[in-house]
């Protein structure tokens, strides 16, 4: 494929694929900073060209900056080039009328719709939810004395409580967390995730337009903006989106750190301080999503020493920023992370980071999961040795694709899931 003028250069690009991105990508991400400085020009699957944004200050200054860089996906200056069938299609998105793929006042307009919907979610309900919810999915392994936190509780939980949350069944959750893995991945079958995805939010619309409740949908529903179904559809599918499989890396990459890291064993005896300590830690060390897409320039400019062209793509290297030692070095060592500094990108920043109320509940859903999962089995500890644990193929998200444990056996305490 050539590219087409305008685009920045593939040649000498850094291909965003590979082993390193799952096995070792603090260390691809130095290596980067290394030879090609805060902004890096990399080749997507398929020979389309990006520019990663690593650096700490220039993240900060593109996510601070939506009107020359606003999140309009329609600005890209691929859409030529790009096949029907191209697997990362549903990550990167297409032109349509949501509050994840618009902006300016169109992007205002759905979250004025959105965020107080997400703001009237009950946390002491949720947590009760999450509670029964965690306990249902425990009952289901805590007699055997092993499980896969990852397949059996981590991806399951998140989906369960934020189905609640939207008003779905629960019986809608098993498809839908096999959706969102689909999605993340990015492989041959992405498409036909997505496509499963927009039925399942498509009937929950029109069921709530039947009957409205107190769900999420139905306050949605009862916004007295205009909007159509697909765009209710399509805020609805963000929502789930963007909760789930992070929410679902985070108490993944959380348990894993408490069990492999002694800093944290006081929370395998109860401590719940240092639950919060391993959450904290998780999103800066390596937080669920380590690339967002994206960004794209509004006209030519210049960001650090790279000459950005309209509508180039700019991913957002949430991971890298975190790493990157300018802002390292303002920490006490260099190092380790102060308890309670949250000026990390694990939410994105800026006009269109993840909405407060979302990272709320992002939250109460990760930590009521992992505290009802220690008070259950209090001397979990892995089933394998730390070094043969493996991360989801994927440079966009950091995640377990499994966690053996084992324990001892317990009975179940008759919550249903």
């Amino acid at each position: 494929m050539s590219t087409p003028t305008g685009a920045c250069p593939v040649t000498g690009a850094i291909p965003l694929s590979g082993p390193e991105f799952h096995i070792e990508p603090h260390e691809v991400y130095r290596r980067m900073r290394r030879e090609r400085g805060p902004v890096v020009s990399v080749e997507l699957p398929g020979g389309f060209p990006a520019w990663l944004i690593i650096g700490y200050r220039e993240l900060h200054q593109v996510t601070s900056d939506p009107l020359l860089f606003p999140r309009d996906v329609s600005l890209w200056n691929q859409w030529g080039r790009v096949p029907e069938d191209w697997p990362l299609l549903p990550m990167v998105g297409q032109p349509r009328p949501s509050i994840y793929f618009t902006a300016g006042a169109e992007h205002q307009r759905h979250l004025a719709m959105v965020e107080p919907a997400l703001d009237a979610v009950d946390h002491f309900e949720l947590r009760r939810a999450c509670e029964e919810l965690a306990d249902g999915l425990i009952d289901q392994f805590c007699g055997r004395g092993t499980a896969d936190l990852v397949a059996e509780f981590a991806e399951a939980l998140p989906v369960l409580a934020l189905s609640r949350i939207l008003g779905l069944a629960d019986t809608d959750a098993a498809d839908l967390v096999q959706v969102m893995k689909s999605l993340a991945d990015g492989g041959a079958d992405a498409h036909l995730g997505y496509a499963r995805f927009a039925e399942h939010m498509a009937r929950l619309v029109a069921t709530k337009k039947q009957r409205p409740a107190g769900d999420l949908a139905s306050v949605m529903l009862a916004d007295p903006g205009e909007f159509t179904d697909e765009e209710y559809m399509n805020d609805l599918m963000a929502i789930m989106a963007a909760g789930q499989l992070p929410s679902a890396d985070w108490i993944g990459s959380a348990m894993r750190l408490m069990l492999v890291d002694d800093r944290f064993a006081a929370a395998l005896g109860g401590g719940r301080r240092s639950v919060g300590q391993a959450m904290s830690e998780v999103l800066w060390e390596e937080g669920p999503t380590s690339i967002l897409c994206g960004r794209w320039a509004a006209r030519d400019t210049r960001l650090a020493d790279q000459t950005i062209r309209a509508g180039d793509m700019l991913l957002l290297g949430l991971a890298a920023a975190n790493l990157d030692p300018h802002i390292r070095q303002s920490f006490t060592d260099g190092d380790t992370v102060p308890t309670g500094n949250n000026a990390h990108f694990a939410f994105s920043y800026g006009e269109y980071r993840c909405p407060f109320p979302a990272q709320q509940i992002a939250e109460i859903i990760a930590r009521t999961g992992i505290e009802v999962l220690l008070d259950r089995l209090p001397d979990v500890d892995l089933a394998v040795p730390a070094d043969q644990l493996t991360r989801r193929p994927s440079a966009f998200l950091r995640g377990m694709t499994s966690l053996p444990v084992r324990f001892t056996p317990v009975r179940p305490v008759g919550g249903s899931s």
